[in-house]
């Protein structure tokens, strides 16, 4: 698979359901051999099982939509430990996993996968046009 944005948000971002400045972004780490991403019909949080996720979520911050790509400052996540990790899931937060919907997954970037040994991991957005996703 390639890094995609979820067809459900699509649909969010052109009925102005998500607002990349405004909205909770955050982001997961994810064992692909616990989740198969199905990006036409997955739309929530609750869609990813807990035995996927290899990290608790990080809030993203510095958010931007310069030159019209969705930005942030890097995202640490700290002292990781656990399975194998071949994804970069973000999701807006509502606070509620059944309504927190799933925005992008990231698959394909440099350092993936990954395999934790209990020390932190760094993601480092792309510095070039299309930054984290380009809608």
């Amino acid at each position: 698979m390639a890094n995609t944005l979820y067809a459900n948000c699509r649909k969010a971002l052109l009925e102005a359901q998500i607002n990349w400045l405004t909205d909770t972004v955050k982001c997961i780490l994810v064992d692909s051999s616990a989740y198969t991403v199905q990006v036409d019909t997955h739309k929530f949080l609750s869609d990813i099982p807990t035995s996927a996720r290899v990290t608790q979520p990080q809030t993203l911050t510095g958010k931007s939509t310069d030159g019209g790509a969705a930005d942030a400052a890097d995202v640490t996540f700290p002292s990781v430990s656990g399975a194998s990790i071949e994804m970069i899931i973000l999701y807006k937060d509502t606070g509620v996993e059944s309504t927190s919907p799933l925005i992008a997954v990231i698959d394909t970037a440099t350092g993936l996968p990954i395999t934790p040994n209990g020390g932190d991991i760094i993601v480092t957005w792309d510095n070039g046009v299309n930054k984290i996703f380009r809608p």
